[in-house]
Protein backbone atom coordinates (compact mmCIF):
# COMPACT_ATOMS: atom_id res chain seq x y z
CA UNK A 1 0.00 0.00 0.00
CA UNK A 2 2.72 2.48 0.66
CA UNK A 3 4.91 1.73 -2.46
CA UNK A 4 0.94 2.67 -4.11
CA UNK A 5 0.57 5.57 -2.51
CA UNK A 6 4.10 6.74 -3.16
CA UNK A 7 3.35 5.86 -7.12
CA UNK A 8 0.69 8.03 -6.89
CA UNK A 9 2.37 11.01 -5.58
CA UNK A 10 5.23 10.39 -8.05
CA UNK A 11 2.78 10.62 -10.92
CA UNK A 12 0.92 13.46 -9.74
CA UNK A 13 4.22 15.23 -9.23
CA UNK A 14 4.83 14.33 -12.86
CA UNK A 15 1.40 15.89 -13.49
CA UNK A 16 2.41 19.00 -11.99
CA UNK A 17 5.81 18.83 -13.65
CA UNK A 18 4.50 18.49 -17.12
CA UNK A 19 2.30 21.20 -16.42
CA UNK A 20 4.62 23.81 -15.28
CA UNK A 21 6.58 22.73 -18.04
CA UNK A 22 4.23 23.34 -20.40
CA UNK A 23 3.61 27.14 -18.61
CA UNK A 24 7.35 27.58 -19.17
CA UNK A 25 7.35 26.51 -22.47
CA UNK A 26 4.47 29.26 -23.44
CA UNK A 27 6.70 31.88 -21.55
CA UNK A 28 9.52 31.03 -23.84
CA UNK A 29 7.48 31.49 -27.21
CA UNK A 30 6.31 34.34 -26.19
CA UNK A 31 9.62 35.91 -25.19
CA UNK A 32 11.83 34.46 -28.44
CA UNK A 33 8.88 35.94 -30.49
CA UNK A 34 8.98 39.23 -28.69
CA UNK A 35 12.65 39.29 -28.67
CA UNK A 36 12.57 38.54 -32.39
CA UNK A 37 10.10 40.80 -33.59
CA UNK A 38 11.54 43.75 -31.52
CA UNK A 39 14.83 43.22 -33.32
CA UNK A 40 13.92 42.91 -36.32
CA UNK A 41 11.52 46.61 -35.71
CA UNK A 42 14.86 48.16 -34.25
CA UNK A 43 17.66 46.59 -37.04
CA UNK A 44 15.20 47.79 -40.17
CA UNK A 45 14.83 51.24 -38.65
CA UNK A 46 19.04 51.33 -38.23
CA UNK A 47 19.40 50.07 -41.39
CA UNK A 48 16.94 52.59 -43.57
CA UNK A 49 17.34 55.50 -40.96
CA UNK A 50 19.34 58.18 -43.17
CA UNK A 51 21.35 59.23 -39.10
CA UNK A 52 21.81 55.66 -39.05
CA UNK A 53 23.33 53.29 -41.36
CA UNK A 54 21.95 55.45 -44.00
CA UNK A 55 20.39 52.97 -46.06
CA UNK A 56 16.96 54.32 -47.07
CA UNK A 57 15.65 51.96 -49.66
CA UNK A 58 12.65 50.16 -48.53
CA UNK A 59 11.49 48.58 -51.83
CA UNK A 60 15.35 46.73 -51.65
CA UNK A 61 15.57 46.37 -48.41
CA UNK A 62 12.25 44.09 -48.58
CA UNK A 63 13.48 42.76 -51.76
CA UNK A 64 16.38 41.14 -49.85
CA UNK A 65 13.92 39.75 -46.85
CA UNK A 66 11.79 38.17 -50.15
CA UNK A 67 14.77 36.59 -51.69
CA UNK A 68 16.23 35.02 -48.65
CA UNK A 69 13.22 33.82 -47.23
CA UNK A 70 11.79 32.33 -50.79
CA UNK A 71 15.35 30.51 -50.62
CA UNK A 72 15.32 29.41 -47.13
CA UNK A 73 11.47 28.10 -47.56
CA UNK A 74 12.32 26.20 -51.02
CA UNK A 75 15.17 24.49 -49.26
CA UNK A 76 13.12 23.33 -46.27
CA UNK A 77 9.83 22.32 -48.66
CA UNK A 78 11.42 21.19 -51.59
CA UNK A 79 14.90 20.13 -50.73
CA UNK A 80 14.90 18.95 -47.46
CA UNK A 81 11.35 18.11 -47.11
CA UNK A 82 11.01 19.06 -43.48
CA UNK A 83 7.62 21.12 -44.16
CA UNK A 84 4.79 19.67 -45.99
CA UNK A 85 3.09 21.62 -48.41
CA UNK A 86 -0.87 21.18 -48.33
CA UNK A 87 -2.31 19.08 -49.58
CA UNK A 88 -6.05 18.38 -49.09
CA UNK A 89 -7.02 20.68 -51.40
CA UNK A 90 -3.93 20.60 -53.41
CA UNK A 91 -2.06 24.15 -54.00
CA UNK A 92 -3.27 24.44 -58.12
CA UNK A 93 -2.01 27.01 -60.60
CA UNK A 94 -5.77 28.40 -60.58
CA UNK A 95 -5.78 28.51 -56.64
CA UNK A 96 -2.09 30.34 -57.14
CA UNK A 97 -3.70 32.77 -59.20
CA UNK A 98 -7.10 33.49 -58.01
CA UNK A 99 -5.77 33.41 -53.47
CA UNK A 100 -2.28 33.50 -53.29
CA UNK A 101 -1.29 36.49 -55.54
CA UNK A 102 -4.01 39.21 -54.20
CA UNK A 103 -2.34 38.06 -50.86
CA UNK A 104 0.76 38.04 -52.12
CA UNK A 105 0.45 41.55 -53.78
CA UNK A 106 -1.20 43.01 -50.55
CA UNK A 107 1.76 41.94 -48.51
CA UNK A 108 4.19 43.22 -50.75
CA UNK A 109 2.80 46.74 -50.45
CA UNK A 110 2.39 46.30 -46.48
CA UNK A 111 5.95 45.87 -45.94
CA UNK A 112 7.26 48.12 -48.50
CA UNK A 113 5.22 51.27 -47.25
CA UNK A 114 5.66 50.05 -43.57
CA UNK A 115 9.53 50.03 -43.61
CA UNK A 116 9.49 53.20 -46.17
CA UNK A 117 7.68 54.78 -42.66
CA UNK A 118 10.96 54.36 -40.38
CA UNK A 119 12.71 56.82 -43.10
CA UNK A 120 10.69 59.25 -41.56
CA UNK A 121 9.23 58.17 -38.22
CA UNK A 122 10.40 57.18 -34.62
CA UNK A 123 9.86 53.24 -33.72
CA UNK A 124 7.67 54.53 -30.52
CA UNK A 125 5.10 56.57 -32.92
CA UNK A 126 4.95 54.02 -35.47
CA UNK A 127 3.95 51.70 -33.13
CA UNK A 128 1.49 53.47 -31.50
CA UNK A 129 -0.09 53.92 -34.84
CA UNK A 130 0.15 50.02 -35.55
CA UNK A 131 -2.45 50.57 -33.11
CA UNK A 132 -5.05 50.80 -35.40
CA UNK A 133 -5.00 47.45 -36.52
CA UNK A 134 -7.72 46.00 -35.00
CA UNK A 135 -9.47 49.10 -36.17
CA UNK A 136 -8.63 48.55 -39.43
CA UNK A 137 -9.13 44.45 -39.34
CA UNK A 138 -12.91 45.50 -38.05
CA UNK A 139 -13.92 47.90 -40.30
CA UNK A 140 -12.56 45.83 -43.68
CA UNK A 141 -14.41 42.96 -42.38
CA UNK A 142 -17.36 44.60 -42.01
CA UNK A 143 -17.28 45.90 -45.76
CA UNK A 144 -16.21 42.27 -47.21
CA UNK A 145 -19.36 40.65 -45.00
CA UNK A 146 -16.97 38.92 -42.88
CA UNK A 147 -17.69 40.43 -39.43
CA UNK A 148 -21.14 41.35 -38.13
CA UNK A 149 -21.67 45.13 -37.50
CA UNK A 150 -22.01 45.95 -33.61
CA UNK A 151 -22.43 48.68 -31.84
CA UNK A 152 -20.07 48.06 -28.87
CA UNK A 153 -18.02 47.58 -31.22
CA UNK A 154 -17.81 50.08 -33.20
CA UNK A 155 -17.61 52.18 -29.60
CA UNK A 156 -14.17 50.04 -29.26
CA UNK A 157 -13.04 50.84 -32.70
CA UNK A 158 -13.80 54.45 -32.31
CA UNK A 159 -12.00 54.72 -28.64
CA UNK A 160 -8.62 53.27 -30.41
CA UNK A 161 -8.90 55.78 -32.98
CA UNK A 162 -9.40 58.57 -30.62
CA UNK A 163 -6.30 57.50 -28.68
CA UNK A 164 -3.93 57.05 -32.13
CA UNK A 165 -5.47 60.48 -33.12
CA UNK A 166 -4.42 62.25 -29.70
CA UNK A 167 -0.69 60.68 -29.68
CA UNK A 168 -0.52 61.58 -33.15
CA UNK A 169 -1.46 65.25 -31.75
CA UNK A 170 1.39 64.77 -29.11
CA UNK A 171 4.11 63.73 -31.67
CA UNK A 172 7.06 65.86 -31.09
CA UNK A 173 8.93 64.19 -34.81
CA UNK A 174 5.54 64.66 -37.13
CA UNK A 175 5.73 64.23 -40.75
CA UNK A 176 2.56 63.95 -43.08
CA UNK A 177 4.22 61.32 -45.20
CA UNK A 178 5.47 59.25 -43.14
CA UNK A 179 2.38 58.85 -40.95
CA UNK A 180 0.31 58.44 -44.54
CA UNK A 181 2.58 55.64 -45.15
CA UNK A 182 2.20 54.33 -42.42
CA UNK A 183 -1.52 54.06 -42.13
CA UNK A 184 -1.13 52.57 -45.70
CA UNK A 185 1.13 50.05 -44.68
CA UNK A 186 -1.89 48.95 -42.13
CA UNK A 187 -4.64 49.36 -44.24
CA UNK A 188 -2.74 46.84 -46.77
CA UNK A 189 -2.09 44.44 -44.24
CA UNK A 190 -5.50 44.39 -42.69
CA UNK A 191 -7.23 43.81 -46.23
CA UNK A 192 -4.62 40.88 -46.27
CA UNK A 193 -5.87 39.02 -42.80
CA UNK A 194 -9.12 39.89 -43.97
CA UNK A 195 -8.51 37.97 -47.75
CA UNK A 196 -6.82 35.27 -46.17
CA UNK A 197 -10.09 34.26 -44.47
CA UNK A 198 -11.59 34.94 -47.50
CA UNK A 199 -9.34 33.16 -50.01
CA UNK A 200 -7.88 30.28 -48.55
CA UNK A 201 -9.31 29.42 -44.67
CA UNK A 202 -12.63 29.11 -46.55
CA UNK A 203 -11.21 26.61 -48.66
CA UNK A 204 -9.84 24.78 -46.20
CA UNK A 205 -6.02 25.54 -46.50
CA UNK A 206 -3.93 26.77 -43.51
CA UNK A 207 -0.46 27.30 -44.56
CA UNK A 208 2.01 27.47 -41.55
CA UNK A 209 4.74 30.37 -42.37
CA UNK A 210 7.21 28.69 -43.85
CA UNK A 211 4.80 27.31 -46.53
CA UNK A 212 3.39 30.37 -46.26
CA UNK A 213 6.62 31.91 -47.28
CA UNK A 214 7.58 28.99 -49.51
CA UNK A 215 4.08 30.40 -51.87
CA UNK A 216 3.91 34.07 -51.63
CA UNK A 217 7.25 35.32 -50.73
CA UNK A 218 8.56 34.96 -54.58
CA UNK A 219 5.05 36.43 -55.37
CA UNK A 220 5.86 39.68 -53.37
CA UNK A 221 9.86 39.68 -54.96
CA UNK A 222 7.78 40.14 -58.37
CA UNK A 223 5.71 42.09 -57.53
CA UNK A 224 7.98 44.82 -55.73
CA UNK A 225 10.76 44.51 -59.32
CA UNK A 226 8.18 47.18 -61.00
CA UNK A 227 8.79 49.66 -58.11
CA UNK A 228 12.07 49.02 -57.45
CA UNK A 229 12.70 49.45 -60.95
CA UNK A 230 11.39 52.85 -61.47
CA UNK A 231 11.93 54.24 -58.15
CA UNK A 232 15.01 53.06 -56.15
CA UNK A 233 17.55 51.71 -59.20
CA UNK A 234 18.24 55.24 -60.79
CA UNK A 235 19.33 56.53 -56.51
CA UNK A 236 21.05 53.31 -56.13
CA UNK A 237 23.00 53.41 -59.70
CA UNK A 238 23.74 57.13 -58.33
CA UNK A 239 25.33 55.71 -55.24
CA UNK A 240 27.86 53.50 -56.60
CA UNK A 241 30.19 54.75 -54.22
CA UNK A 242 28.21 52.74 -51.55
CA UNK A 243 29.32 49.23 -50.79
CA UNK A 244 26.84 47.40 -48.27
CA UNK A 245 27.86 45.06 -45.43
CA UNK A 246 26.90 41.99 -46.66
CA UNK A 247 27.04 40.80 -42.55
CA UNK A 248 24.00 43.59 -42.06
CA UNK A 249 21.73 42.52 -44.80
CA UNK A 250 22.64 38.64 -44.16
CA UNK A 251 21.85 38.50 -40.30
CA UNK A 252 18.68 41.56 -40.87
CA UNK A 253 17.11 38.92 -43.44
CA UNK A 254 17.96 35.75 -41.13
CA UNK A 255 16.46 37.77 -38.39
CA UNK A 256 13.43 38.16 -40.52
CA UNK A 257 13.15 34.26 -41.30
CA UNK A 258 13.74 33.63 -37.69
CA UNK A 259 10.46 35.82 -36.96
CA UNK A 260 8.48 33.94 -39.02
CA UNK A 261 9.48 30.67 -37.33
CA UNK A 262 8.05 32.06 -33.94
CA UNK A 263 5.19 32.99 -35.31
CA UNK A 264 4.90 29.50 -35.98
CA UNK A 265 6.05 28.36 -32.99
CA UNK A 266 3.75 30.98 -30.91
CA UNK A 267 0.72 30.57 -32.54
CA UNK A 268 1.14 26.88 -33.03
CA UNK A 269 2.32 25.72 -29.53
CA UNK A 270 -0.29 28.43 -27.89
CA UNK A 271 -2.58 30.41 -29.84
CA UNK A 272 -3.25 33.59 -32.36
CA UNK A 273 -4.68 36.09 -29.18
CA UNK A 274 -1.71 34.68 -26.96
CA UNK A 275 0.18 37.00 -29.88
CA UNK A 276 -2.16 39.77 -29.85
CA UNK A 277 -1.59 40.15 -26.38
CA UNK A 278 2.13 39.90 -26.33
CA UNK A 279 2.15 42.23 -28.92
CA UNK A 280 1.01 45.19 -26.76
CA UNK A 281 3.85 43.91 -24.10
CA UNK A 282 6.55 44.31 -27.32
CA UNK A 283 5.00 47.68 -28.30
CA UNK A 284 5.36 49.34 -24.41
CA UNK A 285 9.14 47.70 -24.73
CA UNK A 286 9.52 49.21 -28.09
CA UNK A 287 8.31 52.50 -26.81
CA UNK A 288 10.11 52.43 -24.00
CA UNK A 289 13.79 51.54 -26.04
CA UNK A 290 13.12 53.86 -28.60
CA UNK A 291 13.04 56.87 -25.78
CA UNK A 292 15.56 55.44 -23.44
CA UNK A 293 18.29 54.03 -26.04
CA UNK A 294 17.15 55.87 -29.51
CA UNK A 295 16.70 58.72 -27.21
CA UNK A 296 13.36 59.32 -29.67
CA UNK A 297 11.32 62.15 -28.13
CA UNK A 298 8.12 60.64 -26.29
CA UNK A 299 5.70 63.08 -25.04
CA UNK A 300 3.06 63.33 -22.28
CA UNK A 301 0.44 63.84 -24.89
CA UNK A 302 1.49 60.54 -26.72
CA UNK A 303 1.36 58.68 -23.57
CA UNK A 304 -1.34 59.67 -22.86
CA UNK A 305 -2.99 59.27 -26.39
CA UNK A 306 -1.67 55.54 -26.59
CA UNK A 307 -2.97 54.52 -22.87
CA UNK A 308 -6.20 55.22 -24.13
CA UNK A 309 -5.70 53.13 -27.56
CA UNK A 310 -3.92 50.37 -25.12
CA UNK A 311 -7.02 50.26 -23.47
CA UNK A 312 -8.96 50.17 -26.32
CA UNK A 313 -6.58 47.57 -27.25
CA UNK A 314 -6.71 45.66 -24.39
CA UNK A 315 -10.70 45.35 -24.21
CA UNK A 316 -11.16 44.10 -27.74
CA UNK A 317 -9.07 41.22 -26.74
CA UNK A 318 -10.86 40.86 -23.81
CA UNK A 319 -13.63 40.41 -25.98
CA UNK A 320 -11.81 37.92 -28.54
CA UNK A 321 -11.15 35.78 -25.55
CA UNK A 322 -14.37 35.79 -24.13
CA UNK A 323 -15.66 34.63 -27.79
CA UNK A 324 -13.17 31.72 -28.03
CA UNK A 325 -14.05 30.93 -24.62
CA UNK A 326 -17.99 30.85 -25.69
CA UNK A 327 -16.96 28.58 -29.03
CA UNK A 328 -14.99 26.41 -27.30
CA UNK A 329 -17.51 25.89 -24.44
CA UNK A 330 -20.45 25.72 -27.23
CA UNK A 331 -18.06 22.49 -29.35
CA UNK A 332 -17.49 20.80 -26.05
CA UNK A 333 -21.20 20.63 -25.39
CA UNK A 334 -22.33 19.89 -28.93
CA UNK A 335 -19.48 16.77 -28.27
CA UNK A 336 -21.04 15.85 -25.46
CA UNK A 337 -24.71 15.41 -26.85
CA UNK A 338 -23.25 13.60 -29.75
CA UNK A 339 -21.56 11.01 -27.43
CA UNK A 340 -24.99 11.35 -25.10
CA UNK A 341 -26.80 10.38 -28.47
CA UNK A 342 -24.53 7.31 -29.52
CA UNK A 343 -24.69 6.10 -25.99
CA UNK A 344 -28.55 6.37 -25.90
CA UNK A 345 -28.58 4.60 -29.32
CA UNK A 346 -26.22 1.56 -27.93
CA UNK A 347 -28.15 0.95 -25.24
CA UNK A 348 -31.44 0.55 -27.10
CA UNK A 349 -29.47 -1.87 -29.29
CA UNK A 350 -28.94 -3.64 -26.09
CA UNK A 351 -32.74 -3.67 -25.13
CA UNK A 352 -33.87 -5.40 -28.29
CA UNK A 353 -30.75 -7.36 -28.28
CA UNK A 354 -31.67 -8.98 -24.97
CA UNK A 355 -35.49 -9.32 -25.48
Amino acid sequence: MGREGSGGGAEGGGGDGGVVRKVLLSYAYVAIWIFLSFTVIVYNKYILDPKMYNWPFPISLTMVHMAFCSSLAVLLVRVLRLVDPPSSPPMTRDLYVASVIPIGALYSLSLWFSNSAYIYLSVSFIQMLKALMPVAVYSIGVLLKKESFKTSSMLNMLSISLGVAVAAYGEARFVAWGVALQLGAVAFEATRLVLIQILLTSKGISLNPITSLYYVAPCCFAFLLVPWFVVELPLLRNRSSFHPDLLVFITNSFCAFALNLAVFLLVGKTSALTMNVAGVVKDWLLIAFSWSVIRDTVTPINLFGYGIAFLGVAYYNHVKLQALKAKEAEKKAQQADEEAGKLLQEMKGDRQNDS
